[in-house]
């Protein structure tokens, strides 16, 4: 392991510079020797300006820093990571830290956070440009948001274990660096929805193993995809069938014995699909491929290649449920979810719950995939205010069924998102709106 030398000097910011993509960016290479850190040290760091779809400049501004980190193997890799601080924080105070996981959902670099979400992106159908405004409305709580790109320099979206490591890596980055003026007592919180709350289900998992030292003290697991196998089955041939192409396309970069198989058995149409899904957008993606069916990309039946040996063990090292959090965590899950299906997380819970974690799962009745991310915002907030201040979790609220869509304090909460929405669909400062008791 070569010695580690250094980080590269701070860039300051560059105001009106169009970001390139991290494919092409030098920000993103590691310097030499850069193995030889530990996991969590700044590598490079700059500040960058954030726009709303990549156009409308917002107020506050983030700093983005490059860390070494782990891959699935357990050997070092570098992931990128955005912070932004609110500016009526205190220096140095002990507020909250958010580390806030978007569904990236794709191979392509456009759709990382660290470049979606800067001023002058071109990421139509990233879904990071959307989140920013859940972002937001954690910074109008007065909370310093992480934004990792969880999916690694490479864009290997449902390798287990590594996204884990690049959120808590990123967590320790932001802590390590100084300029941020945050403190190691503050509280930390992980929320993700759908391919983020994948994201923030394998933190909480690796949690306890790989960075106790953290002081987290929740994760919220919005509809966190914990069985990929079966949602490649589930979705193949669907409106969504762009998703299960996109995971294959990424997991054949590491693991190998999954691209011999793909290299062997794949039509010329098949590997033309997934080499040209790698370039498009979560949207794009989706778009393009309605209907498409991977058993007619194939020279053999999907079912026969799906019981190889191989693609079995590629299924079973993905999926959720390795480990028991050690932290609380709120799972939400909409009954008639058409993309994540509701008795893969029932298994999910029950498996954490007999672990010995402290469950709290809303499982909604009425809502879709789509329509519960933003309908269980205000829940998800208040639930992580309780645990920044310390409040123990409701026992008697293990498992909810009631509809969020019919919960009084579900539209007061959505008042106030509305508030904070607009002001940044508009560009005015959402980071010094007061807290308002709408949602309480």
């Amino acid at each position: 392991m070569l010695e580690w030398m250094g980080a590269r000097p701070h860039q300051a910011l560059r105001g009106g510079t169009l970001p390139l993509l991290p494919s092409d960016d030098p920000f993103y290479l590691p310097p030499a020797g850069f193995e030889g850190a530990r996991p969590g040290t700044v590598l490079a760091s700059r500040d960058v300006e954030l726009a709303f779809l990549g156009r409308i400049r917002q107020r506050s501004t983030a700093t983005q820093l490059l860390y070494r980190s782990t891959n699935l193997n357990g050997h070092p890799a570098a992931a990128a990571t955005t912070v932004v601080v609110p500016a009526n924080r205190s220096t140095g105070s002990a507020g909250p830290i958010l580390s806030y996981q978007c569904a990236i959902d794709a191979v392509a670099s456009r759709c990382f956070p660290s470049y979606a979400l800067r001023r002058g992106a071109k990421a139509i159908g990233a879904l990071a440009q959307l989140e920013l405004l859940l972002v937001s409305a954690a910074l109008a709580e007065g909370w310093t948001v992480c934004i990792p790109d969880h999916e690694g320099l490479e864009g290997i979206w449902g390798a287990p274990h590594e996204p884990g490591y690049h959120v808590l890596d990123g967590l320790r980055a932001a802590l390590n660096f100084d300029e941020l003026n945050l403190s190691v007592d503050a509280p930390i919180g992980l929320w993700g929805y759908s391919g983020g709350g994948l994201a923030t289900a394998w933190a909480a998992e690796v949690f306890a193993s790989y960075a106790p030292e953290l002081n987290v003290v929740g994760a919220v697991l919005g509809s966190p995809v914990g069985d990929l196998g079966h949602t490649f089955r589930r979705l193949n041939g669907s409106f969504y069938a762009g998703l299960p192409g996109m995971v294959v396309a990424a997991l054949s970069h590491v693991y190998p014995e999954l691209d011999r198989i793909i290299k062997r058995h794949a039509t010329d149409e098949g590997r033309r699909m997934l080499t040209d899904i790698q370039e498009m957008t979560t949207a794009g993606a989706i778009l393009r491929l309605i209907g498409k069916d991977i058993d007619r990309l194939v020279d053999l039946p999907l079912q026969d290649i799906l019981r190889m040996r191989e693609v079995k063990h590629v299924f079973d090292s993905i999926k959720l449920g390795t480990a028991a959090p050690t932290i609380p965590v709120l799972m939400i899950q909409a009954v008639h979810d058409r993309i994540v299906s509701v008795t893969d997380i029932d298994a999910l819970a029950t498996t954490y719950a007999g672990g010995g974690t402290d469950v709290a799962y809303h499982r909604d009745m009425l809502s879709e995939h789509m329509l519960l991310h933003s309908l269980s915002a205000p829940m998800t907030l208040r639930w992580l205010r309780d645990r920044f201040s310390g409040r123990p979790p409701s026992s008697n609220r293990a498992r909810t069924r009631w509809p969020t869509a019919l919960n009084p304090s579900t539209y007061r909460g959505m008042l106030r998102l509305g508030v904070i929405s607009a002001r940044v669909m508009t560009g005015q400062r959402v980071d010094r709106l007061p807290l308002s008791d709408l949602d309480q």
